[in-house]
């Protein structure tokens, strides 16, 4: 079977996309990795308005990638902070990768605007490819599609 003869309506990008999709969201989740995860600051450091902020964070609760966890300060009124959920952490991977593609073809002629370090020996995070069997993939061309358990006929 072809990647043609496979339906792309069940496809996991396209599943991912329907959760994390839009520049909006991907920003939110920047923010909550890196610390920021009340409203009011992810909406001063993005510049989101106050009706996008609540619609991508309602869609990332709904679908279990951040949870809200009420929180209180002295004579304020109750609010929400964002965490990440296992499945918000399992997106680490993809944010770097797009960092790491920013910094190779975006970066501001200076270089990049951050550097992700490993908090036990301070080295950069760099990022690979390796199959199951642990080998490291040296040219992306040797990768290609099989169709899995999920995969329909694509009509």
């Amino acid at each position: 079977m072809k990647w043609l003869d496979i339906d792309p309506g069940n496809c996991s990008v396209q599943r991912t996309l329907d959760v994390i999709g839009d520049r909006w969201s991907v920003l939110v989740l920047r923010e909550v990795f890196n610390g920021v995860r009340r409203f009011d600051q992810i909406k001063s450091h993005t510049g989101i308005s106050d009706s996008v902020l609540s619609d991508r964070l309602r869609r990332l609760v709904d679908n279990e990638v951040l949870h809200a966890v009420e929180y209180q300060e002295t004579g304020a009124r109750r609010r929400k902070e964002y965490r990440l959920t296992p499945a918000g952490f399992d997106l680490q991977p993809v944010l770097l990768s797009l960092l790491s593609w920013g910094d190779a073809h975006r970066a501001d002629p200076t270089g990049p605007a951050l550097t992700m370090l490993h908090d036990d020996c301070g080295a950069p995070v760099t990022l690979e490819l390796r199959c199951a069997a642990g080998h490291q993939i040296e040219n992306r061309r040797d990768i290609h599609a099989e169709p899995g358990p999920g995969a329909r006929i694509h009509e």
